[in-house]
């Protein structure tokens, strides 16, 4: 059973899969900037203080604030555990 969880929870390090976006003003532009359904990134790390937070999004490094990483529904990639 794969653990579903926002983005913006995922600790340093873990890989996972973008399952979702939830309805917002900014869905349109996160899709632009390549989170879709199916794609894996990697939680690169955070600023000192939790946000924004650096993710590889295959190959690139995109950087989120930590209220547009919790409008992305991720899950664990099936060989990864939290």
């Amino acid at each position: 059973m794969m653990s579903e969880l926002l983005l913006s929870n995922i600790r340093d390090g873990q890989s996972v899969i973008v399952r979702s976006i939830e309805e917002s003003k900014l869905k349109v532009k996160l899709m632009e900037m390549g989170l879709i359904e199916g794609k894996r990134l990697k939680v690169l790390f955070r600023a000192p203080f939790g946000d924004p937070i650096a993710f590889d999004v295959e190959g690139y490094v995109l950087s989120l604030r930590k209220d547009e990483a919790s409008l992305i529904t991720v899950e664990y990639q099936s060989s990864e555990t939290p």
